[in-house]
């Protein structure tokens, strides 16, 4: 029996071996495959979601219960982290702050003579000190701003007052765009004869600080009064091809007009941004239609609104910057140009389907590739090009594609009125509020008494308050009046009236004609006003009454599991 018993000892040990070996084996393996797949795959957009799964966000409603919220929208600033152009990046990285004014101010003391204080009779203006007092109230007060440069002070309209203008950014705006303030300061003279802000005034009060117009004849200069005030910083001229020799070196990607033309906004972002990632993967410039069509949603007509530019909602001038582009128009006039002038014509592909892959285009030598998109709906929407293997390859460019300037100098007014120092609500109501099928709940739940519920606990009696509504009548808030100082996007509408710079601006765009401040362009503002301090994420309206709870549980496992972060409204009579 022993014999036996020592005979199958090492048979046995030899099989425990030889599993054990195997199992580690295929642990390294699976180990070493998961390796591979993590360092070689590219995720295909900035979201870390499928392309097919992001599609059907942009462009279709799931159910009756999960609504995709058009009261919020974000643009690529809100969603994929800035890079700060070369050009802008010194005048960033040295904001004004406490140790930089004390730098300043040693060297002030270093190179002057101490004054006494009886050589200081009146306040001057252009004393260095002056600035330096300036520059160190607004720290202290403007705790949501980085100052970025001043310009010297002015006289104001009285002995002790100047005026100043700076530029500066928001700290919780994402882009690295700058805007500008000029205030009228009230100053005295303080211990050690220093100067000190006595009172300062509000938004745009130091009106001697702006650039005034001069004009010259008979050898003299008159000051003019200043017109209303033009953004400096835009610069959103179509750039040229420049010559013959140029445009036939170049290389585009033209899109013809499809059936994304007059859908939602973004359905138009999400198509667009399709085509330009394609150029981009292609190394090609792409040709711009300017031309929108705006949803009959977001137009008071209720009806869809072709021929509105794209400057009114985007910003031209980071999109030039960052991608290359060429406007349709001045496209056409010079590919006209060189067939007429020329025997050899510009060498065209015409891809007529979709389904002719950005991959296989790779290669092509041809001055134009032409897409068509002449199917019937949906086979001719631009997003198609993106969807399959091609979103492995085509990364869409959120980073290029930002909210316009113009409307986001609107945001800064407002806030600026507020002197930064304000709270936000964003009540959905309108259609829905009427809905009782859909949202039985929500008419009750964003009434005046209700909104006061909620807001109460969490908001100080006497604080600004701004509402960003698509309530249609002004005075619904009326109640809330009583309690908060409330501001609705409608107070402000001189910002887009005859005599603002929005309206100046937009009017050049359009041929001198007035431009309409619509619908799109209200909700862009109030979800820059309010927004702003929220991670970026997926905006959905939920009523709880209707939505089982395994689909709220499943819409986060859906986010969670792609990356976006869900951000839920659910109206139970309380916000959770």
């Amino acid at each position: 029996m022993k014999e036996s018993t020592q005979g199958t000892e090492p048979i046995g040990q030899n099989l425990i071996k030889l599993i054990s070996n195997l199992c580690f084996s295929v642990f390294v393996f699976s180990v070493l495959v998961f390796t591979v797949i993590a360092i070689t795959y590219q995720p295909p957009d900035p979201w870390l979601e499928s392309a097919p799964a992001l599609t059907k966000l942009f462009t279709q409603n799931e159910n009756a219960t999960f609504k995709n919220d058009d009261s919020i929208l974000k643009t690529g600033e809100d969603m994929v982290p800035v890079v700060v152009a070369p050009s802008i990046a010194p005048s960033l990285s040295n904001p004004i702050t406490e140790l930089a004014i004390e730098k300043s101010e040693s060297l002030i003391n270093d190179s002057s003579t101490q004054l006494n204080c009886e050589d200081l009779e009146k306040v001057n203006c252009s004393d260095p000190r002056a600035l330096i007092a300036i520059e160190r109230f607004n720290l202290k007060v403007f705790k949501s701003i980085v100052f970025l440069e001043y310009q010297t002070p002015v006289n104001g309209s009285k002995p002790d007052e100047c005026d100043v203008m700076w530029r500066f950014r928001n700290k919780k705006e994402k882009s690295w765009r700058k805007y500008r303030d000029f205030r009228r300061f009230k100053l005295t003279f303080g211990e050690n004869c220093a100067y000190e802000v006595a009172h300062a005034g509000g938004w745009h009060s130091g009106v001697n600080a702006r650039r005034f117009r001069t004009r010259i004849g008979n050898g003299t200069r008159s000051r003019l009064a200043p017109q209303p005030p033009r953004d400096d910083q835009i610069n959103d001229t179509i750039p040229s091809l420049g010559s013959e020799t140029s445009f036939r070196r170049g290389r585009y990607l033209y899109y013809s007009r499809g059936g994304d033309y007059c859908k939602g906004m973004n359905q138009y972002m999400w198509s667009f941004l399709c085509g330009l990632g394609e150029a981009m993967y292609l190394n090609r410039t792409l040709v711009m239609d300017f031309s929108i069509c705006l949803a009959a949603t977001y137009n008071p007509s209720n009806k869809d609104e072709e021929g509105k530019d794209f400057r009114y909602y985007f910003d031209f001038e980071h999109l030039k910057e960052a991608a290359p582009v060429v406007e349709e128009g001045e496209f056409l006039r010079d590919w006209k140009k060189w067939n007429r002038s020329h025997k050899r014509k510009v060498p065209v592909r015409k891809v007529v389907t979709h389904k002719v892959t950005p991959m296989q285009l790779k290669k092509d030598r041809s001055t134009i590739v032409w897409r068509q998109f002449d199917a019937p709906e949906p086979e001719n929407y631009w997003y198609r090009v993106c969807e399959g293997q091609a979103s492995k390859y085509i990364q869409r460019p959120w980073h290029a594609l930002w909210k316009s300037k113009r409307l986001m100098n609107i945001v800064t007014e407002i806030s600026g009125q507020m002197d930064w120092d304000f709270d936000a609500a964003h009540v959905v109501r309108g259609a829905k509020a009427q809905n009782k099928e859909l949202w039985p709940h929500l008419d009750y739940d964003t009434s005046p008494d209700m909104l006061i519920e909620k807001i109460k606990g969490m908001v100080r009696p006497g604080r600004h308050l701004y509402i960003a509504t698509n309530e249609p009548y002004y005075n619904y808030f009326d109640k809330l009046r009583s309690q908060y100082k409330v501001h609705l996007l409608d107070d402000y509408n001189v910002l887009w009236g005859n005599t603002s710079e929005w309206y100046n601006e937009t009017m050049q765009l359009n041929n001198n004609r007035p431009v309409e401040f619509d619908g799109y362009m209200r909700v862009a503002v109030d979800t820059e006003a309010v927004f702003m301090l929220i991670t970026r994420g997926l905006f959905c309206t939920i009523d709880t009454k209707k939505a089982q709870r395994s689909l709220v549980v499943e819409k986060f496992k859906e986010a969670y599991a792609n990356g976006v972060v869900l951000i839920i409204e659910v109206y139970l009579g309380k916000y959770i």
